[in-house]
């Protein structure tokens, strides 16, 4: 994967390449970031920018091409009849196919696991086919996506202790092709305990040797594992490049992509669920919902709720994550003015305003939440939307106080 095919984090990558141009790259990278934010496509990326075979440092380390000083990584500067910044990896050289294939010999990958039998001890490499996969269609897919793809079914994936000792075996190994060997490790949250085998690899690492955490969650991962890394934060995406990479990426028109990726939260994992969803009028399932707790009563509460149970997790997540988007739009036109929110939106807002405080408003969008978080975890769909409708009556009848205290 080539910088060019990350979205958006311009910065960033301008970031990444000046830590080789500059002399300034630790033996350990920490990318930090929330979920659909690029943390793997950036690692990718800077891992195949390092190999490319026409990045000055590979012609510079292999002493094809002289330097004023002796450096780590040498100076990419000193390239003859090349005054331009090498800012991206070619992407059609030798190197460069093979790491977008993900075979390059000298790029290691490790991610959570599960045995294909009891008993099994299983390594990443088991498989490396399914992770090829993945990483293709969906570089920015989540862990749960990952797990599904291995029919984890209700297993956790982990990075077990024999995958620890197969990482330390193969960087102990020489380079094959590149100058430099490197390990991209994808949720090492999932590494637990076993980590503290790898302490003095990453400590201590073999020359020309480099790591690549890519994280989600950094109270998850060992401290003494982020004591030993630079950290990358990443932050979450602007809503124009989402909306620029569903248009391109997706074949969708730029008002429609403009529209998800404001609900997405600079999340483009989620954009493309919502994308996947936008055939669903929420609006009007939405509307049908209030309608029933404020004045259809009971039987078109109980109707209602029976459809919202049909939906399947994914699209209750969905509806509530709209509901969620309404009310933060409401919320912003009542301190702003329409110009600061979506014009799909306008006239629901304005209603909902009238409706609600900024208060009850609040209350609902934790409410919302917390049923968010209990569909994650399997809860009875009768049963929560059912709760949640008599508690969004009683906040909505100003009798929020007894729900929040």
């Amino acid at each position: 994967m080539q910088f060019s095919q990350v979205i958006g984090q311009e910065q960033l990558k301008l970031q990444l390449t000046q830590m080789i141009q500059q002399n300034r790259l630790s033996h350990a990278l920490l990318f930090l970031g929330k979920e659909g934010s690029g943390g793997l496509p950036l690692a990718l990326a800077f891992a195949q920018y390092i190999t490319c075979e026409k990045n000055p440092l590979q012609a510079i380390r292999k002493k094809v091409l002289p330097v004023t000083e002796t450096s780590l990584f040498g100076n990419v500067q000193e390239e003859k009849g090349n005054e331009k910044e090498f800012i991206d990896a070619c992407g059609v050289c030798a190197a460069c196919t093979k790491a977008t294939k993900l075979i390059h010999p000298d790029i290691h990958y490790s991610y959570p696991v599960i045995p294909k039998k009891s008993g099994d001890k299983p390594l990443s490499s088991d498989y490396i086919t399914e992770w090829r996969d993945f990483v293709t269609t969906t570089p920015y897919g989540n862990l749960f996506d990952w797990l599904q793809t291995i029919n984890a079914e209700n297993k956790q994936g982990n990075i077990t202790s024999d995958e620890c000792n197969d990482i330390i075996r193969k960087m102990s190994l020489k380079s094959f092709e590149s100058s430099f060997k490197i390990l991209i490790i994808w949720m090492p949250e999932m590494l637990g305990k076993n980590g503290n085998k790898l302490l003095k690899l990453i400590e201590e690492p073999p020359p020309d040797t480099l790591f690549f955490l890519v994280a989600e969650n950094e109270t998850q991962i060992l401290p003494t594992i982020i004591s030993r890394t630079q950290l990358v934060k990443i932050p979450i995406l602007q809503s124009e490049d989402i909306a620029n990479a569903l248009s391109k990426n997706e074949n969708i028109a730029i008002n429609k992509a403009q529209q998800i990726a404001s609900i997405s939260q600079g999340n483009y994992h989620e954009a493309i669920q919502q994308l996947q969803h936008s055939d669903n009028d929420w609006e009007v399932l939405l509307r049908d919902w209030l309608n029933s707790i404020l004045k259809s009563g009971p039987v078109a509460q109980i109707k209602w709720i029976e459809e919202a149970a049909k939906l399947g997790r994914e699209k209750q997540k969905q509806f509530l994550k709209y509901f969620t988007h309404i009310l933060q739009q409401s919320i912003r036109l009542s301190a702003t003015s329409t110009k600061d929110i979506d014009p799909a939106n306008v006239d629901f807002a304005i209603r909902f305003n009238k409706l609600c405080s900024i208060e009850q408003q609040q209350a609902i969008a934790e409410e919302l939440d917390k049923a968010t978080y209990y569909i994650e975890r399997n809860a009875n769909a009768k049963m929560l939307f059912h709760a949640l409708t008599i508690r969004l009556y009683h906040i909505i009848s100003n009798k929020s106080l007894i729900l929040v205290q």
